[in-house]
C-alpha cells in the first residue's frame, strides 16, 4: 500500500521506524510529471530492493530561467496513480520551505565537469541539482538510487558527489527510454506542439548517426533547431538543442 509523506519531519520519523530495519531501500528521485522513462526506474528499483521510495519535488534552485520553472508540467495526481500502479511503497513530496529552511544559503558546487556541456548554458543549474540530491540522499538513506542515462552529465556528477562526501548510497545508471521515433522521453516533451514533436525526432537520429559534428550541427540548424552544443566526451556524443522555448538534451555512446 502506498504511503504519501509531505513533511520532512514526518518522513524522518517514518525512516526511523522498524519497517526499514534489515530491508534494502531503493530511491527514485524525480520532479514529477512521470512518464515511461521514470516508470522504468521505478520498476528496476522495485525489483532490486525491499522498499522503494519515489520522491517528487520540483526543485527551483536548478532552474536558471524563471519561465522554465513556471512552465514545468505538474501532474501530481497522475504521478500518484503511476506510483500505485507500480506498487511503490512511499512517495516523499516535500515543500520548498522544508527542503530549504536556509533559503539556499548553503549549496554544493562542483568545479570542473559542471562547467561543461549543459553547465555552459545553465548557470547555477548543477549547484541546484547537487544540493537537492545531497539533501534527498541524506533524508532517504537509500542503499540504491536510480538515475537515467539521458541526463548523463548529471549522472556522473551525482556519482562524484557520493564519492566525495562518503555517501553509502550506490548510484545505479539506467538506460535511456525512447518513444517510437527514437526521441528520449522527457517531461519537457509535453511542452512541444504536434509540429515540433514531429520535428524533434530528427535530433536523436542525427546525434546518433555517423555524421561529423560539423555536419550534424549544419543539418539541425537547417531544420530550425537552435543548437547549443554537439560535443564528444566520455566516449559519448552529447547534444542540446531548442525547439521554440523547449530545450532537449540527448547522448549516444560512440
Amino acid at each position: 500500500m502506498l504511503t504519501i509523506i509531505e513533511a520532512v519531519t514526518a518522513w524522518q520519523a517514518v525512516r526511523k521506524s522498524t519497517i526499514f530495519m534489515d530491508n534494502t531501500i531503493g530511491l527514485v528521485p524525480t520532479m514529477g510529471n512521470l512518464h515511461a522513462g521514470h516508470q522504468s526506474l521505478l520498476q528496476r528499483a522495485k525489483q532490486e530492493n525491499d522498499i522503494t521510495v519515489l520522491t517528487i519535488f520540483v526543485n527551483p534552485t536548478q532552474f536558471n530561467d524563471p519561465a522554465d520553472l513556471a512552465n514545468y508540467p505538474k501532474t501530481f495526481a497522475n504521478d500518484i496513480q503511476i506510483a500505485e500502479a507500480n506498487k511503490i511503497d512511499y512517495v516523499f513530496a516535500p515543500c520548498y520551505q522544508d527542503m530549504y529552511p536556509d533559503q539556499y544559503h548553503y549549496k554544493i558546487s562542483e568545479s570542473e565537469l559542471s562547467k561543461k556541456l549543459c553547465g555552459q548554458y545553465r548557470a547555477g543549474h548543477f549547484d541546484g541539482v547537487l544540493t537537492i540530491v545531497l539533501k534527498l540522499l541524506q533524508l532517504v538513506k537509500a542503499h540504491n538510487a536510480y538515475f537515467g542515462e539521458k541526463d548523463y552529465q548529471q549522472l556522473q556528477l551525482v556519482k562524484g558527489l557520493t564519492e566525495a562526501f562518503f555517501i553509502d548510497t550506490k548510484i545505479i545508471a539506467c538506460p535511456t527510454v525512447r518513444d517510437e521515433n527514437g526521441l528520449a522521453l522527457s517531461s519537457r516533451n509535453n511542452l512541444l506542439s504536434n509540429e515540433q514533436l514531429a520535428l524533434a525526432r530528427h535530433f536523436p537520429a542525427l546525434l546518433g548517426s555517423k555524421l561529423t559534428i560539423v555536419e550534424i550541427i549544419k543539418q539541425l540548424t537547417a531544420l530550425n533547431f537552435s543548437v547549443e552544443y554537439v560535443e564528444e566526451h566520455f566516449d559519448r556524443r552529447f547534444g542540446a538543442v531548442k525547439l521554440g522555448n523547449v530545450r532537449l538534451i540527448d547522448n549516444f555512446r560512440l
